[in-house]
C-alpha cells in the first residue's frame, strides 16, 4: 500500500510520529517519509534513530501555508498530526489553540489540494464529539474542514478522511507517564480529578495500526472510530498502586466526566462495523459514496437512532492485568 509512495506526516516528531515512522519503515519501502515538525531539537534527535535513505525532516509550522506547499511537493499520502492537544494550557491560550488547530488544518487542506495529494487523513480526538473545551471545539472545526474539503476536490483524485480515537498509553503529557513519576518520586497519593471519570484507552501502535488500515478502507469524508477498552480513572490508579491512597483534586477546566466518540446527535449519520464505527457525513458530496460498504469491502449497519458511543456505557473494559500489559509492551516498542 505504502510502497514507493511518498508520505508526509505534520506533527511528527510526537508520539504518534514516531511510531508511525517506526512502523511503516518495518513494513513498506516507501519511496520518501518526510516529517515535517517545529521542532529542530526533537528532529535531530529522531533523525539519529531514523536515518534510513527515504527519510526526510522538514523544519516547518502548518501556520505557514508556503512551507507547507514546498514540503508536500510530490507528496502522496499526508497524514496531519500536528495540533496543540493539552486542554487547560488551550483554555488559557485560546487563539494560538485556533491558529495551530483550526487555521493550520486549512492551511494542510490548501496545501494538499494545490500538490494533488491522494489520501490525506487527519488524527482527531474523543474530545471533538460534543466538545467541552477549546481544545475539543477546534479539533470539532478541523474535522468539518477535512470532511467539506472532499466537496473541493473536482476531477482530481483526492480523498480526505479523520480518525478518532481516545486517550494513547504513554504518549506525551498523558496521566500514566505522570502518575509513574509520582509513584518512583515517593508520592503518598495519586490525585484523580472525579471518583466516577471515565476514559477510553488505545496503545500508540494500535493508533498507528489503525489510521494505517483506515488508508486502505478510505472513500473521503468518514470519520473512523475505533472500537477501544474504556477504564474508570480510579482503577487505572489502583492498577498501577494499589497500596496509595487516591486524593479528590475536582474536574480541570475543560474536563469532561466521561469521553465521547460517537455523539447521540450524530446517530443518525452513524455506521457500525466489526471492529469500529464511521461516522459518515452531514453534508451531500457531488459523487456520493455507499458508506455501508468499504474499500476492503467490509460492511456496516445503522445504529439506532439515539445511540451514542461513550467511554460509560462502552461494552469493552480494561482489567488491571490488561492495562499493565498494555504498559509494558508500549514501554518495550520505545527501546
Amino acid at each position: 500500500m505504502l510502497n514507493g509512495k511518498s508520505i508526509l506526516i505534520t506533527g511528527g516528531t510526537g508520539s504518534f510520529g514516531k511510531q508511525f515512522v517506526k512502523t511503516v519503515l518495518k513494513r513498506y519501502t516507501p519511496k520518501k517519509l518526510i516529517v515535517y515538525s517545529r521542532d529542530e531539537l526533537k528532529q535531530f534527535e529522531m533523525a539519529q534513530k531514523f536515518n534510513d535513505t527515504c527519510m526526510r525532516y522538514f523544519i516547518g509550522d502548518v501556520r505557514d501555508l508556503p512551507r507547507l506547499q514546498k514540503a508536500m511537493q510530490d507528496v502522496d499520502i499526508v497524514i496531519h498530526a500536528a495540533a496543540l492537544k493539552h486542554v487547560p494550557i488551550a483554555e488559557y491560550n485560546p487563539m494560538e489553540c485556533i491558529k495551530t488547530n483550526i487555521m493550520g488544518a486549512q492551511n494542510v487542506i490548501d496545501a494538499c489540494m494545490q500538490n494533488n495529494v491522494t489520501r490525506i487523513i487527519a488524527l482527531s480526538t474523543d474530545k471533538a464529539a460534543s466538545p467541552a473545551n477549546l481544545y475539543g471545539a477546534s479539533k470539532l472545526a478541523s474535522d468539518k474542514l477535512f470532511i467539506a474539503a472532499n466537496n473541493l476536490t473536482g476531477a482530481h483524485d483526492i480523498k480526505f478522511s479523520v480518525v478518532r480515537y481516545g486517550n494513547v498509553l504513554g504518549s506525551r503529557g498523558s496521566v500514566i507517564p505522570f502518575f509513574k513519576k509520582m509513584i518512583a518520586q515517593g508520592a503518598t497519593s495519586l490525585p484523580i480529578t472525579d471518583p466516577n471519570m471515565t476514559r477510553f484507552w488505545i496503545t500508540l501502535q494500535e493508533g498507528v495500526d489503525f489510521v494505517l488500515k483506515n488508508l486502505q478502507r478510505m472513500q473521503g469524508g468518514e470519520i473512523f472510530v475505533p472500537k477501544i477498552p474504556s477504564m474508570k480513572m480510579t482503577e487505572m490508579a489502583k492498577a498501577l498502586a494499589p497500596d496509595l491512597k487516591q486524593e479528590i483534586i475536582g474536574i480541570r477546566p475543560g474536563e469532561k466526566l466521561h469521553e465521547v466518540m460517537c455523539p447521540k446527535d450524530d446517530s443518525h449519520l452513524t455506521l457500525e462495523f466489526e471492529d469500529h464505527f464511521v461516522i459518515t457525513p452531514s453534508i451531500t458530496f457531488s459523487a456520493p459514496f455507499d458508506y455501508t460498504t468499504n474499500n476492503l469491502a467490509e460492511k456496516g449497519t445503522a445504529v439506532e437512532i439515539g445511540f451514542e458511543y461513550n467511554s460509560q456505557n462502552n461494552t469493552i473494559w480494561l482489567t488491571h492485568e490488561q492495562l499493565l500489559q498494555k504498559i509494558a509492551l508500549t514501554e518495550q516498542e520505545e527501546h
